[in-house]
């Protein structure tokens, strides 16, 4: 069986991850939203700290918008370190 899944996927959207997790808790949970709530509460969590990111290199001038995948980590530590006002 060939596998569909995009590679390019998380490259365009940093949480991949998130988003997956909260489609098989509800594959796994019959599609009842309410026990998912934690997952979906994770992905929006992600998705507005990308969002953030984006807009903040945009404004930036800085190129790409979305840091490259090997970039990711170091740039959501930076930014939790200035969230914390460290």
């Amino acid at each position: 069986m060939k596998n569909l899944r995009n590679t390019d996927a998380e490259r365009f959207n940093p949480c991949l991850r998130e988003q997956e997790k909260s489609y098989q808790c509800l594959n796994n949970n019959n599609f009842d939203h309410e026990k998912c709530e934690a997952y979906f509460d994770n992905y929006n969590t992600c998705k507005k700290f990308w969002g953030k990111v984006s807009k903040d290199r945009r404004a930036k001038g800085i190129t790409p918008y979305l840091p490259d995948l090997e970039d990711r980590n170091k740039v959501k530590e930076e930014y939790i370190k200035k969230m914390k006002g460290e």
